[in-house]
């Protein structure tokens, strides 16, 4: 597996094509284009707070625009990276018929391209961070290393749901009602620890976006280090995802061709 992660350095090229493709056809024909990165998790915010502080005024969250925004951004990334990689191999049955490239980079390739939509919406972020007051700290540098987390815990899941998708095409309609009860499972609009008091600690193990979620909150919102063995332990998670789903998805790329 390392051995292949290696060779996928050598076809960079082809994956920074890949990414710009999937932009490209992302905003074709749109009036705004990229700035609709910027102006969706704005939106989202908007709603989640007039729900939340307006027809539901017994919020005590402090900064709740803010508390909302940190979360909505990194799940975003989550939900349309997953969305969209589950069908990537099956959408591009007709590439991999012809032409010989790492199966792989497929997924992956939808992994970055919304990662660039992430990156581009932190500009976002950061002004509202600035707008309400909270102090850009040192503790942000570490903000990369999360990001990073991130990314390889989605190209796990991304690899493997794929290859899934390949064989069971029903896996990319289960994924839309997945996609939905994660939502409302992972702390988005809520602090887990308020909710799940008692079952918190096994609900950030479970689930390693209410941990990278709650580790965004505390770096951006809470102004001090988070604890370094809940990183480290949502990285290990991370990378067991990631191992987990290319072990799989190699097993099942021999077949793609057959099955497509």
């Amino acid at each position: 597996m390392l051995v292949k992660l290696r060779q996928l350095l050598k076809y960079r090229e082809l994956v920074r094509n890949l990414v710009v493709r999937d932009l490209k056809i992302r905003y074709k024909r749109s009036f705004l284009g990229f700035i609709w990165s910027l102006l969706n998790p704005l939106l989202m915010m908007m709603v989640f707070t007039l729900v939340f502080t307006v027809m539901m005024p017994n919020n005590r969250i402090d900064k709740f625009p803010i508390f909302i925004l940190v979360a909505i951004l990194p799940w975003n990334w989550c939900s349309a990276a997953v969305a969209s990689a589950t069908g990537s191999i099956v959408s591009n049955g007709g590439l991999i018929k012809k032409v010989y490239f790492p199966r792989e980079l497929l997924p992956m390739s939808v992994v970055l391209s919304n990662l660039v939509n992430f990156l581009l919406a932190l500009i976002v972020l950061f002004a509202m961070l600035l707008i309400f007051g909270v102090q850009i700290k040192l503790i942000f540098a570490l903000l990369p290393v999360i990001i990073f987390i991130q990314m390889v815990f989605l190209m796990g899941l991304a690899l493997f749901l794929s290859a899934l998708n390949v064989s069971f095409r029903d896996a990319e309609v289960i994924m839309d009602v997945a996609i939905l009860a994660w939502f409302f499972l992972t702390p988005v609009f809520y602090d887990i620890g308020d909710l799940f008091p008692d079952y918190s600690r096994w609900l950030y193990i479970v689930n390693p976006m209410a941990s990278l979620i709650s580790t965004y909150r505390i770096i951006l919102l809470g102004g001090g280090a988070p604890d370094m063995f809940f990183v480290l332990r949502t990285f290990a998670t991370a990378l067991a995802v990631f191992f987990a789903g290319y072990w799989y998805f190699a097993r099942r790329a021999r077949t793609f061709g057959e099955e497509l």
